[in-house]
């Protein structure tokens, strides 16, 4: 059974988009492609973080979805929350187009993504690399340019 989510993130300022998300089954990893707009070129921190709670703006999401207590990293490292997916990548166009395949990302079951929050930050992830107690926690991504709700998809 394919199971399919998607996510319209919004923000203050003028970046918005829409990620949408498949998983051909339980215990397959998740396919997210998407397009995000207003962004400034180059590299930006994207995550699922813990509460699907916008009502104070993207700060109410919480920290990144980490159900496992792990410290950050990189979304190919084995150390890393469940909502670490690196970075994606803004054109001289302030466009980021994505595909990204994720297999610690699920759309079922206690771990499940649906009803939490996805935000695009501001600076690049250093993926926990950067030496600092902060890029343990966040990556050194910066503010939270904007976010969303992930909600099923038809």
């Amino acid at each position: 059974m394919v199971l399919k989510a998607v996510c319209v993130l919004k923000g203050t300022g003028e970046v918005t988009g829409t990620v949408h998300f498949v998983q051909e089954g339980e215990g397959s990893s998740v396919t997210l492609t998407g397009e995000i707009t207003g962004l400034s070129p180059g590299e930006h921190g994207f995550h699922v973080h813990t509460f699907g709670d916008n009502t104070n703006g993207c700060i109410s999401a919480g920290p990144h979805f980490n159900p496992h207590n792990k410290t950050h990293g990189g979304p190919k490292d084995e150390n890393r929350h469940v909502g670490d997916l690196g970075n994606v990548t803004a054109g001289a166009d302030n466009v980021a187009k994505f595909k990204i395949e994720d297999k610690m990302l699920t759309l079922t079951g206690p771990n499940s993504i649906i009803g939490r929050t996805m935000v695009i930050h501001e600076k690049t992830d250093d993926l926990g690399k950067g030496g600092d107690e902060e890029s343990l926690k966040t990556g050194n991504a910066g503010g939270r340019l904007a976010c969303g709700v992930i909600g099923i998809a038809q």
